[in-house]
This record gives C-alpha cells, structure tokens and sequence, in this order.
C-alpha cells in the first residue's frame, strides 16, 4: 500500500472514529464511504501501482497535446513565455542553469503520467480519459527523445519506459549522516566574523545576441548529411502512397503549418506551393531575421535543401524560428515533400 493510500485509509479511520462525537455536538460530517475514498484515491507508483488499463500513441498524443497543452507548454512541449518546459535540457543537470524536464529530471515515468492525469489539463483538471492521458505521455516522452514516432503508451509496456535520469537521485540520509551538526546549542549571533557574497542566484550574461540579419546564412544542403531519393516534379505523376504517407508525417507539423484549400498562416506560414518556392517569400507572415536573411540570399526550398531544413532545422539555419527538433528517418522526410508537392501555390 503507498503512502498515500495510508494516509487515505486512516483519514477514513479518523473521520469514522471522530464524526459521531462531532455530529452530537454540531450535527456535522459522516464517515467518508468506500466509494468517495476510491474517487481521491488517483495515486499511481512507480512500480505501475494504479495505472488503470488503456493505450495511446504518439500520433493522438500530438492531437491532444495541440488541443489542450500547446498554448503554455508549446507545440513541441518547449515551453511558452514562463510556462514550463517539458522537453529539453539533456545534459545540462549540471550547468549552472539547468533546465528540468521530463526527460532530463524526472525519475519516474508514474510522475508523468499521475500528475497530468491528476492536475491537467490546466482549469479543467481530471477531464482525460485514461487513453488520452497515455498518448499526451507518449507524445511528451517522444519530444524528449525517449521513444520513436510509432510507439504506443499502454499499461502493459509503461515499466519497458526507461527515464534517462531514473538513477540520478540518492536516499535522502541527511538525518544520519549530518547528525554531529546538531550536537551542541546552534549559533545565534556573530556567528561569523565577516559576511561575503560570492555568487549571484542568477546567471549573467545569458541573454541571446540575436545580431544583424545580414550576419546570418543559411547553412549547405550538405551539412544535414540527409540523402533523400529525387521525386517527380510533376505533381501529377506523385506517388499516391507517399503523398498518403507524407499525410502521416505532417501530423507533426499541422500545429504550426496549414496546407490546402483555406490554408491560413499559424505559428508558421502556410505551406502551399513551398517546394520549388524562392525562403521567407510567403505574404503576410512575418518571419525571423535568418529567414529573411537566407531569402535575400537566394535560398530556393528545392528538395535537397527542404531535405536538410527538415532533417535538423537548426542546424541548417541558425537563428530560425522553428522549435521542431527535425525529422529522424530519411524516408519521413521524401514523404512530407511529396505531400507539400501535391499542393500548389
């Protein structure tokens, strides 16, 4: 029995024990029945104690996230503004400034999965059905690289999850170890013959030189090292199967960029008749000073360069706005492209 259950369970006992004296007196409360203590009773372990049954992928969780999640946590669980971020920071634990995430802090997948299924969505908490809870999930490990696009969250597979950071905590023996501290009467005044201030709580000069536009260039094709095969520039002659498949692929991309008929521009601009167009000449979308600068410089999205952009977006332009890690497998890639391609201009 957890901890929580514990305590539940002699709250019960408490109120049970408590009540009849209270209710002669005031004619207040009653014992907590079986079914009122299983409602509060949500806690799930680490060890999957209390995980109901139920299943989701990654590809629900990105729809679930987008509808509920997106507008503090960011589309790819990056953060907005001052709302946390729940993705990124592998390796920085140690950094002056780390940033904690699910996947770089969090010890155990149970957290994840009891505090969103306990406290979000943010205003209307306890709202997801178990099955929406494990696809936000997988879609959150899944920006955190902890699992591939094709995998499904379930009950039965929950302890095959490893966190990266499941052995970085300690038992907490301070109580023991640091016992002789508190040996003899604490210090109260003078303790210290000279007070001085060594660090800073915050850290200096952290703040991003975004520089000048003309500064920036879009970086070669080559340096995303991504080879992908050349398609049709008929958009007649696309494979219906890859379009299909791009269809899939694009799911990721559907939060910040619309295609198609009425397609309007989001967080990023509308898509249509991308490939084969001059960077940054979208009307009406104001995009960042790499963009801007890539397009004074020529940069036409031909398949290659597309190719590479999507590979790793930062990589390819530094200073670009788009917060998408970038794709992993070279056919997802040609996929989106032949999508993008069936749409024209």
């Amino acid at each position: 029995m957890s901890k929580y259950r514990k305590l539940l369970a002699a709250s019960a006992l408490g109120a049970s024990l408590a009540v009849p004296a209270y209710a002669e007196k005031l004619g207040l409360g009653r014992p907590a029945l079986p079914e009122e203590i299983a409602a509060w009773d949500l806690d799930v372990a680490p060890d999957g104690t209390g995980l109901p049954e139920g299943s989701g992928d990654v590809f629900a969780g990105e729809e679930v996230f987008a509808e509920y999640c997106a507008i503090c946590h960011g589309d790819f669980a990056e953060g907005v503004d001052n709302w946390p971020k729940l993705a990124g920071g592998d390796g920085t634990l140690a950094d002056k400034d780390p940033l904690k995430t699910v996947g770089s802090y969090w010890p155990y997948l149970s957290t994840v999965w009891d505090y969103v299924n306990r406290s979000m969505p943010f205003g209307n908490a306890q709202s997801l059905e178990p099955d929406e809870v494990y696809a936000m999930v997988a879609y959150i490990l899944y920006s955190n690289d902890i699992v591939d696009d094709e995998f499904t969250l379930s009950h039965k597979n929950f302890l095959d999850v490893e966190m990266p950071n499941a052995e970085g905590f300690i038992v907490d023996d301070r109580e023991a170890t640091e016992a002789h501290f508190w040996t003899e009467e604490p210090c109260m005044t003078d303790c210290k013959e000279s007070v001085e201030i060594t660090m800073r709580a915050a850290v200096l000069d952290v703040t991003p030189d975004e520089g000048k536009a003309e500064d920036v260039e879009p970086q070669p094709a080559v340096q995303a090292a991504v080879e992908v095969e050349e398609v049709a520039e008929d958009t007649a002659a696309l494979d219906p199967e890859m379009i299909e498949s791009g269809k899939k692929v694009f799911k990721k991309c559907k939060a910040c960029h619309q295609v198609g008929e009425g397609a309007k521009h989001r967080t990023g601009p509308a898509l249509n008749g991308i490939i084969g167009a001059n960077a940054g000449a979208v009307d009406g979308f104001k995009y960042s000073k790499a963009m801007k600068a890539a397009s004074d410089g020529g940069l036409v999205w031909t398949d290659a360069e597309m190719a590479a952009f999507l590979a790793k977006p930062k990589a390819y332009m530094k200073g670009t706005r788009m917060s998408f890690a970038g794709l992993k497998k070279s056919e997802d890639i040609a996929a989106v492209i032949v999508y993008l391609k069936s749409f024209g201009s």
